[in-house]
């Protein structure tokens, strides 16, 4: 569970972004800046806690230079999104020259009462820190919106339509701005578990793929949230076995182990996606230019 959820959080935010019409190939970028943003803060503070409010507001502002860029002066999305990844890894290693080898403050688990005390069951699924938790309430939220809210009702018809959706006075490009800032609040949040949690320490590079692991998952999960959540368990599963296989000495490979977690879940997904009825389940304006003069 703490192995899937940095790229649990990445990805339910972009399936926002992408029910709103967005393409935001910017994931990885936005991870990685938020994972030195929170180590920063958390380490400067003490507070770990910090740490995770400044990841998200730095995830999010990094999001922002990609919605000016191409929700007001109309940009590539995809090549947009491609130059946003590659200027949050140089923004991050610039910023953390300085931390290299500190040690963050920890983050304490949570131990749920009479949960947390039931022999096995217990300490797989009660005793983990509040990120965990965080993220599967967030993928019950995103969910519960998207189906049965004004909000994710008018955001779900900007990603089908967004001229319908406009010549409705709907305003177009604030829904997809804010969309675009909670995908990259929820990406900095998934890159601070990387430097907070799951290897509490700064290195360059360190969210190694993990946003494109994201992207993948959100659209082979059919732009469903529980998809994306089954896509990033599965994920992390495999990811925390084939480590216990190489510390265990199995005799395979390591470079055939280190590949099994990306293989794997994508042959998954892919199963779960060609089983689903037959068309596009992606947003119909996905990846489209708009204009309200249009």
């Amino acid at each position: 569970m703490v192995a899937s959820t940095p790229i649990l959080l990445a990805a339910i935010g972009e399936m926002v972004v992408e029910r709103a019409g967005i393409l935001n190939l910017g994931v990885e970028g936005m991870m990685i800046t938020g994972a030195i943003c929170g180590f920063a803060t958390a380490v400067e503070t003490g507070s770990p806690a910090l740490g995770f409010v400044a990841a998200a507001v730095g995830g999010a502002l990094l999001s922002q230079l990609f919605g000016v860029l191409t929700q007001i002066l109309l940009s590539n999305q995809v090549a947009t999104g491609l130059a946003l990844t590659m200027v949050g890894l140089g923004i991050s290693a610039l910023m953390g020259q300085d931390y290299v080898g500190i040690k963050p403050p920890p983050t304490a688990d949570l131990h749920i009462p009479l949960l947390g005390d039931i022999p096995v069951l217990g300490p797989i699924l009660f005793q983990h820190n509040v990120m965990v938790y965080l993220s599967l309430a967030l993928v019950a939220a995103v969910w519960a919106t998207l189906k049965y809210t004004r909000a994710g009702l008018i955001l779900r018809a900007v990603g089908e339509s967004h001229d319908a959706a406009h010549a409705l006075g709907y305003k177009v490009v604030r829904i997809r701005l804010a969309a675009i800032a909670f995908g990259g609040a929820c990406a900095g949040l998934g890159g601070a578990c990387i430097s907070l949690i799951r290897v509490p320490q700064w290195t360059e590079g360190m969210t190694a793929g993990a946003g494109w692991i994201a992207l993948a998952i959100v659209v082979f999960a059919s732009w469903k949230a529980w998809r994306v959540l089954i896509g990033a368990y599965l994920f992390g599963g495999i990811t925390v076995l084939q480590l216990n296989l190489q510390a265990a000495g199995a005799k395979v490979p390591v470079a055939l182990l280190s590949m099994s977690p990306y293989i794997i879940t994508i042959l998954v997904l892919v199963i779960i996606s060609a089983r689903r009825k037959r068309g596009s389940d992606a947003p119909a304006a996905l990846g489209r230019i708009f204009h309200a003069s249009q």
